[in-house]
């Protein structure tokens, strides 16, 4: 079974080391998380699958790495300036702050007062300063979203590549978000990663591409291990679309604290690069965009055929590394009988997305021979590439098999007295529990087989 609270999650987290909060022994800052030794190791196992899907094993993607502080024109032309904002609410009793949204029954949450403020908007951006001096002129955001980025090198992706439309930018990154009410653990913070794809085709042939994608992005999902019976399509009502969207589909996913989504996929049509080009009134932008007088680059292409240039439209589906992580915790988490007296957490993790790989785990952490030979294993192992391979010498099999089934390891490979006379291990699988001997020399193809 799934995790029946976000408790149990939070302290599988902290005690099996993927998740803590950050500056926790200053109290910690809400918002903020630190990815222990196991978390970064999912983390980027999910990073890497969604970019050997996006860009690895297809022809119309490429990748780029932009930075993370923006020019202020950025996000001007964009609208993040005027309209990126959430309703804020203030408690007058408590001096508390809430996102107006939030608020049930208009009452605080804090001390239950309902003497409140009126909502204003409040902008997310972090804004830093550039330079030495802080004259509040020189200054750049922190970018809350990936994808902007994506539009301004637009061009100088087209010009280094031999890409054509339809094609695809694929990036993963940080973005940072002044979230007045954090919630839900890593849900959402104020520090979080994105995988995004900006996908560009020609318009008329956008609703096609968005459905396409929209199916890519739920089967890629259930590969990854989310149940089906655990995720949906869900199409966002016309009033609640964001203002350049003609269409966004959101995979919703049953998380410990409800059903939210777990990635978006827009139909942005023609306002990003409307946006961001110059000499805007040469071409028919169907969007309404910020009249821009200062972009230096022309992001239109043309179509050979008509002789005729235009603005692409975008198809964009984007999510969250942290509500990835956060589901599939959640999906892998299982609590199991063993038999009567005993019981065991295990993390049911695809292997391909597993923190450890295998465990090689010496019976005797004082018998030199035993233990050599475990390192000699764990470092043939290592060499091959599919992921990290721990050494766990601490002496006591049973607490080692609990901790690698709590941290979702598949395999792990004990070394005994009797490796020392005819060259097997025992190997135990993760999900049956189910243990045998295999020969030293058919280790290497056994594990190779296991994640292929």
């Amino acid at each position: 079974m799934v995790a029946s609270t976000m408790e149990a999650l939070v302290s599988l987290c902290k005690r099996r080391g993927f998740i803590f909060q950050s500056s926790d022994i200053y109290g910690g800052v809400k918002g903020l998380y630190d990815y222990g030794p196991m978390g970064v190791e999912l983390k980027n196992n999910l990073k890497n699958a969604w970019w050997k899907s996006m860009v690895y094993e297809r022809d119309d993607i490429e990748g780029l790495d932009a930075a993370i502080l923006s020019s202020p024109m950025v996000f001007k032309q964009s609208g993040h300036e005027d309209t990126f904002t959430d309703p804020l609410i203030d408690c007058k009793s408590c001096k508390s702050r809430w996102r107006a949204d939030q608020l049930q029954n208009q009452t605080c949450p804090n001390c239950k007062s309902t003497d409140l403020t009126e909502p204003r908007p409040f902008n997310l951006m972090f804004k830093t300063a550039i330079g030495p001096v802080d004259d509040g002129k020189t200054f750049a955001y922190l970018r809350p979203e990936t994808c902007q980025q994506i539009f301004t090198n637009f061009k100088n992706i087209l010009d280094s590549t031999n890409k054509t439309v339809p094609f695809g930018i694929a990036q993963i990154g940080k973005a940072f978000r002044n979230e007045i009410t954090p919630r839900n653990f890593i849900f959402r913070v104020r520090e979080f990663e994105q995988m995004e794809l900006e996908f560009f085709v020609e318009p008329g042939q956008d609703d096609k591409w968005h459905k396409y994608w929209v199916d890519k992005r739920f089967e890629w999902w259930i590969e990854q291990g989310i149940k089906e019976n655990k995720i949906k399509k869900t199409t966002v009502e016309k009033k609640d679309l964001s203002h350049y969207s003609k269409s966004t589909v959101d995979i919703m996913y049953d998380f410990p604290h409800g059903e939210e989504e777990l990635e978006g996929i827009a139909n942005r049509t023609d306002f990003d690069l409307g946006s961001h080009t110059k000499n805007q009134d040469e071409y028919s932008i169907s969007s309404s965009v910020i009249k821009n007088e200062n972009s230096t680059t022309k992001l239109a292409v043309q179509n050979l055929e008509e002789k005729k240039w235009y603005i692409p439209y975008v198809i964009e589906p984007s999510a969250g590394v942290e509500r990835g992580v956060l589901a599939l915790l959640n999906e892998a988490y299982t609590e199991e009988e063993i038999d009567k007296d005993n019981s065991r957490i295990v993390l049911k993790l695809k292997p391909h997305l597993a923190p450890i790989k295998a465990a090689v785990i010496p019976l005797k952490k004082n018998n030199d021979e035993i233990v050599g030979f475990s390192k000699l294993i764990k470092s043939k192992l290592q060499k091959i590439g599919l992921g990290r391979v721990m050494l766990e010498n601490s002496g006591n099999i049973g607490k080692n098999y609990r901790r690698h089934d709590e941290i979702g390891t598949p395999i792990c490979i004990t070394v005994d007295f009797e490796t020392l006379e005819d060259k097997s291990v025992t190997v135990r699988d993760r999900d049956t529990m189910q243990q045998k001997r295999i020969n030293v020399e058919e280790l290497i193809s056994y594990y190779t087989n296991y994640f292929n």
